[in-house]
């Protein structure tokens, strides 16, 4: 295609490409994809402009489109793996929402063409291909920066139509969090680990996962309890990777709230966790012993079930997709995150950075990646059996 690459359009997240008429519906006639060993190619016709947006993801690495207002009117062709696109997933994304997801070799890019047929139908041409991996590297850093602006905090109206996980990566900004034997900042693995489990959330079309931060930022604990309230989340998970004063204890743990600890382990963990809100200001630091005692009561009464299911089923998924886990897997504390009265609420422990071996595992992308699909699997297992406990069916 004639000077193809110079539309290569990762400049990136809410980048809008062809803009539909007023409440227009686009409908996708004709889908065709052809691949050889150097590329893969895509061509999609459509009855009206469409506003699609296109994301780099990694941990595998993947390029997501989305076309709103948009329905798909004929079956997505077959499609095999090769050197360029290992694999292909199409369907709704949201309501209204079509989505096609292209998991790909490493430092691919997309590229596209619009072409109008004579019919009056608009004809999308996407070509895929592997670039130089410093192009690649700062299409990734463009994206990362497009989509730090457009999520996390507002909480939208929205309809039941699919479950809201909120995904709550510890730390950031001023608060470092755990260091690492070798220098590495919790906050940054805990970051990283959560658009990855908020990649392998977005792909299932019943899921709307949603990031108390998506950037280096401070927010304090009570504001992340806050933001899983305010969003009417079906599910709060907080995403941590601590360090504690025995070096050769390693592995997953997967932590609820108590008001007393399970063990010495929990309670220094929610201890070290609990003190993030020393750099809170007095706004989110005038909680009394009365409040803590009333919304721990409520958690139980409410959610503390459901809060105690999905651990089990996070720890059942990890142990069986091989992650090495703690003795003693789901352990609780009086973790201040966890503390939403109607939201049940897990704190995810990744692994522990005093740990050598721990610490170069969380922050392998290849080991987020596979952790994220697992938690992620165990999350739609919950959300889809609790339907009828919460008086609430599968969303439409």
């Amino acid at each position: 295609m004639t000077n193809f690459w110079s539309r290569i359009l990762f400049l990136l997240a809410a980048l809008m490409w062809f803009q539909p008429g007023a409440g227009a519906t686009t409908v996708i006639t004709s889908v065709h994809y052809s691949a050889h060993a150097q590329a893969a190619n895509l061509s999609i016709g459509v009855t009206e402009d469409v506003a699609v947006t296109m994301r780099l993801l990694d941990g595998p690495p993947r390029i997501v489109l989305d076309f709103p207002d948009t329905v798909l009117a004929t079956p997505f062709p077959p499609v095999e793996g090769g050197a360029v696109v290992r694999n292909v997933r199409d369907g709704l994304a949201g309501e209204g929402r079509y989505r096609i997801v292209f998991e790909t070799a490493p430092d691919v890019l997309a590229g596209v063409e619009r072409v109008e047929a004579p019919d009056g139908r608009r004809i999308l041409n996407f070509e895929l291909r592997p670039v130089d991996p410093s192009a690649y590297a700062e299409a990734m850093r463009a994206d990362a920066a497009a989509r730090s602006q457009d999520r996390v905090l507002e909480a939208p109206q929205r309809s039941r139509q699919a479950w809201r996980v909120v995904i709550d990566p510890g730390h950031g900004g001023i608060d470092n969090g755990a260091t690492g034997v070798t220098g590495v900042h919790e906050k940054d693995i805990n970051l990283a680990f959560a658009r990855a489990l908020q990649a392998a959330l977005a792909t299932q079309g019943d899921v709307d996962p949603v990031l108390t931060r998506d950037a280096d930022i401070f927010v304090p604990l009570a504001r992340r309890v806050q933001i899983a309230s305010d969003q009417g989340a079906d599910l709060f998970v907080s995403i941590h990777a601590d360090s504690i004063a025995y070096d050769t204890i390693r592995g997953a743990t997967v932590y609820t709230l108590s008001d007393v600890a399970s063990d010495k382990l929990a309670g220094e963990v929610a201890d070290s966790e609990n003190a993030a809100d020393r750099f809170a200001g007095p706004e989110w630091q005038n909680d009394t012993p009365e409040i803590h005692g009333i919304l721990v009561d409520l958690m139980r009464r409410e959610n503390e079930a459901f809060s105690t299911a999905f651990a089990g089923m996070l720890v059942d998924d990890l142990k069986a997709g091989g992650i090495g886990l703690i003795n003693n897997p789901h352990r609780s504390a009086g973790f201040r995150v966890l503390r939403a009265p109607d939201v049940p609420s897990v704190l995810f422990e990744l692994g522990y950075l005093s740990n050598v071996k721990d610490e170069t595992l969380v922050q392998s992308g290849e080991w987020q990646g596979k952790v994220a699909d697992l938690a992620a699997r165990a999350i739609l297992r919950f959300l889809e059996g609790r339907g009828p406990a919460w008086g609430v069916g599968k969303p439409d």
